[in-house]
């Protein structure tokens, strides 16, 4: 474990400040003092010998051959059958923003490739998660007999058996993680089959929208060598990176390897402003320079996931498969008013779910359940308790027959996936899924309780160890005039930052807080006055009743140690920056 940072070993949020790099991974070291971007990127698990292959993260340097995963070869042949025969071919997506430019990835590319694919997305309300027989019959019926289904599908027994019954063939493109036992797909192509080699193994925290991508590549490789393009055009498949970039980012998949090189090169694409859907997107978001990781995270995904949460759940793939200007524009607008709308059912569960919460004392995971909750929902407010109990969390709606949807959040080092999984083997579920740090599930209402013993009992020591490991880490210490646009440009270039590789947090202080209040709903604004004679504005986001929030809010006059993030403020006459606050620590 790193070092304490600046002697602080209890915050004001309850928790020691230590330094993400350890001294002794340091010795040795003989970098230059300035040489920031070496230094952040060995503190993010960068070994010395591969740094020149992270300073600029490619394609070429990282993806994969993608014939090392399992079906890949064979998925990729069926579908170049299907692209020189003719067929009718429907992707069917999750409605989440993953399933979303997964579908709209794959449709782009077929139709580029003279093939009509339309895209089938299932109503969050009236027909669940994933795949249902019902649905793929129907699709058969209406022509297709080519299905593949894109962010889900791993646990689709029931449902891949009826459509092979009916003659509808199936393919699985998938991230989550999956059983012993798989579906008897044409073909399933998922990192994280356990039967998975080891060299693919090591892509499981691809977003399904970086499989889809790999599908891509591989179906193109095939219709290359059956000579395909002899007299026709290849479309270009890096075309498409900035699909691949928002779902991986609005995924929360983690930002190392080859994800790292998806999201930088996406950001590129997207920038372009290619995709006609995206671009209106963007405006409708007003996004007027090149777009960042972050917003991705928080501006572009939250709306496409508005359709899916509380709307139409086929308006996304909508939005990012339409060549009409004026679609995209009518949709964007759609998007934004149904995220506003997202944004009021998100604050009303998320005060009875806190209410609830505390209905649980120390329990190691909070499991908490209501009546008439917006199932669209769920999922963020599990990610809001996540954050504010500092352990899993899981979110129940629960329906007037009696039957709960379920979405859980999870904490580094506790796999919520897995004993989801479990516990639908076990009987406790009617349905369930997901990965490490996200899960899905169906339960009866009779069981919450019992499902509620089996995970605390399961994951109770996964818990404790990482409660014990938390500590807030720290990259740099500022002096506060040092919270400057200089430094927030100086570290772009060792981004994008986002899951597993976070955005390099700073230390600064001593301060005074000259001015302190509340904005927005919950949010904790600051001004702060250094020794140095610098001022800067900090903001501590939904804390305005956290005891960190308080205690700031009380604080004016005494000396603080800040911990965060700087960011750019370009609002005012000239640029500035700020600190997006995540704790503090007496320094008197």
């Amino acid at each position: 474990m790193s070092e304490v940072a600046l002697g602080i070993t209890r915050s004001i949020a309850g928790q020691p400040w230590r330094w993400r790099r350890a001294s002794a991974d340091m010795a040795g070291d003989t970098l230059a003092p300035d040489d920031l971007v070496t230094q952040l990127l060995l503190a993010r698990g960068v070994e010395r010998a591969d740094l020149d292959r992270h300073r600029a993260p490619t394609l070429r340097s990282f993806m994969p051959d993608p014939s090392i995963f399992r079906d890949m070869d064979a998925a990729a042949a069926r579908l170049a059958d299907a692209v020189e025969r003719g067929e009718a071919v429907t992707i069917f997506g999750d409605y989440d923003v993953d399933g979303a430019t997964s579908a709209a990835l794959l449709v782009r590319l077929l139709r580029a490739l003279g093939l009509p694919a339309g895209a089938y997305i299932p109503d969050r309300l009236m027909e669940g998660y994933g795949p249902s027989g019902a649905a793929l019959v129907k699709i058969g019926e209406a022509g297709s007999r080519l299905v593949v289904t894109v962010d889900c599908g791993a646990q689709a027994f029931d449902a891949i058996a009826e459509a092979n019954a009916a003659g509808v063939e199936v393919i699985v493109v998938d991230h989550h993680q999956c059983a012993t036992t798989l579906p008897a797909a044409l073909a399933l192509v998922n990192p994280n089959r356990l039967d998975e080699a080891p060299n693919a193994a090591t892509h499981g925290n691809l977003a399904a929208v970086g499989v889809a991508f790999l599908l891509g590549a591989a179906l193109l490789r095939t219709l290359r060598t059956r000579g395909f393009f002899a007299t026709r055009n290849e479309p270009a498949l890096i075309e498409l990176l900035d699909l691949v970039a928002l779902g991986t980012v609005a995924d929360v998949a983690r930002l190392t390897g080859f994800n790292r090189a998806l999201v930088t090169q996406g950001l590129k694409v997207m920038a372009r402003r290619g995709n006609i859907g995206l671009a209106a997107l963007m405006d409708a978001a007003r996004l007027t320079k090149p777009p960042s990781a972050s917003d991705m995270g928080f501006a572009l995904g939250p709306r496409i996931n508005a359709g899916g949460r509380v709307g139409k759940s086929d308006l996304g793939v909508r939005l990012l498969t339409t060549c009409d200007p004026q679609e995209a524009a009518d949709i964007s607008q759609e998007l934004n008013r149904l995220n506003e709308e997202r944004r009021a059912i998100e604050a009303a569960v998320l005060d009875e779910a806190l209410e609830a919460s505390a209905r649980c004392g120390n329990a190691p995971v909070a499991i908490v359940a209501g009546a008439g909750w917006h199932p669209g929902v769920i999922g963020i407010v599990a990610g809001r308790l996540k954050e504010r109990l500092h352990r899993p969390a899981i979110v129940i709606a629960l329906d007037e027959d009696g039957i709960g949807k379920g979405s859980g959040r999870s904490i580094n080092g506790v796999d919520l996936g897995a004993a989801i999984l479990a516990a639908k083997e076990t009987g406790l579920l009617v349905a369930g899924g997901g990965h490490a740090m996200a899960a899905g599930l169906t339960v009866d209402k009779d069981k919450v309780d019992a499902l509620g013993a089996f995970l605390n009992d399961r994951l109770a020591a996964d818990v404790e160890r990482a409660s014990g490991e938390r500590a807030l880490l720290i990259d740099a210490v500022l002096a506060p005039r040092g919270i400057s646009p200089l430094w927030c440009d100086a570290i772009e270039s060792a981004g994008p930052y986002g899951a597993g590789w976070p955005a390099p947090r700073v230390a600064t202080g001593p301060v005074r807080i000259v001015e302190s209040g509340i904005v927005g709903a919950d949010h904790v604004r600051l001004i702060v006055a250094g020794d140095d004679g610098a001022r800067f504005k900090a903001v501590a986001f939904r804390t305005a009743e956290t005891e960190l929030g308080q205690t700031l809010l009380a604080a004016r006059g005494r000396k603080l140690w800040l911990a965060g993030r700087a960011k750019r403020d370009d609002w005012g006459s000239r640029p500035a920056a700020e600190l997006h606050l995540e704790d503090a620590a007496w320094a008197d």
